[in-house]
């Protein structure tokens, strides 16, 4: 008799073997729910409702710090570069990230895990320090968003909530805030909106100088299951990992295809090409070992942002059983 599993997680390519039943967890009988993934992190974080669901690193790493509820594997079924995430009012005169110092940002969540990522980044390579921009927090297209998990105000930040009814896509456009990290565009850019721009005028270029000097394609969310879940069935976390990782293999595999293309994009394949020869042929990789300096870099930067009570390393992350493998 299979175990019942409900799976809250996006619509991936390389999580729909596992949607569809093309890739059958051993041992359970997943229902996968194709949910937006703010609604996935709102509902997992906040009411604990699915046994396994995708969740922001940063929550989850949060979440540690406090009660534990959660327990990941080592499938990261979200990466992306974020320098593309930083926008900007044009009329700030902002041209450069040392220009952000002393500025109104804003981010719809201060512990968003993109913004941990650009706040590290901006940091560590541009020379920004965390404390010397002033955030605002509020939805980015609807009024009224909350942190989804609570956590102490970090010290030397300052954050403040943006006015009932006011949207962060609006006050940038309006020019009442001077800038925006967010991994969702914002729909006054995507409009063409000539008051928004983006800080870096060709974010892929910045991306790759990025990856070229520190190997790191930055991980944004894990999987996790609920701790009572794992704790009487540890089992399955090692059935889910491998189920992930079989979904993103046979993705891979689609990729490859040239016979016909797997998806949209008329040059999907010299997409490929650039990006192995720039990463590698496994440039997304699951699993502990490949990803510990990725993951050291992002626990180092929420430990510096005051996200962290305390210093993790990599591997306090995951499930045990998921940590190693059998060896024939």
């Amino acid at each position: 008799m299979r175990v019942p599993l409900t799976l809250a997680c996006w619509d991936y390519d390389r999580t729909r073997p596992l949607a569809s039943g093309e890739v059958v967890p051993d041992g359970i009988d997943l229902t996968y729910l194709n949910l937006p993934i703010e609604e996935t992190f709102f509902r997992m974080a906040r009411f604990r409702e699915f046994d396994a669901a995708e969740m922001s690193l940063s929550s989850y790493t949060i979440s540690l710090c406090q009660d534990a509820p959660f327990v990941a594997i080592p499938a990261f079924p979200s990466r992306a570069f974020r320098h593309n995430g930083i926008y900007v009012n044009t009329a700030s005169g902002i041209r450069e990230p040392a220009d952000l110092a002393g500025r109104l940002v804003g981010v719809p969540e201060y512990q968003l895990t993109a913004a941990v990522w650009i706040r590290g980044i901006l940091a560590e390579h541009h020379g920004l320090p965390v404390t010397a921009v002033n955030y605002r927090i509020g939805g980015l297209h609807q009024p009224g968003r909350v942190d989804k998990i609570a956590h102490a105000p970090p010290p030397g930040v300052q954050i403040e909530g943006i006015p009932p009814g006011d949207t962060l896509d609006g006050m940038l456009a309006d020019g009442r805030i001077d800038a925006l990290y967010s991994p969702r565009t914002p729909r006054s850019f995507a409009a063409g909106d000539p008051r928004v721009h983006r800080l870096f005028t060709d974010p892929r270029a910045e991306e790759e100088r990025y990856f070229a000097t520190t190997g790191i394609f930055p991980i944004m969310h894990v999987v996790v299951l609920r701790r009572d879940v794992y704790e009487r069935r540890p089992w399955l976390a090692q059935a889910l990992y491998k189920a992930f990782e079989q979904a993103r293999a046979q993705t891979v595999a689609r990729l490859a295809e040239t016979a016909a293309s797997a998806c949209l994009l008329p040059w999907l394949y010299a997409e490929l090409e650039r990006t192995q020869a720039m990463m590698g042929t496994d440039f997304w990789p699951y699993g502990l070992g490949p990803n510990e300096e990725v993951l050291r870099t992002f626990l180092r930067y929420a430990l510096d942002q005051g996200l962290l009570t305390r210093a993790l390393a990599p591997a306090d992350l995951f499930a045990r059983e998921t940590r190693e493998a059998h060896v024939v």
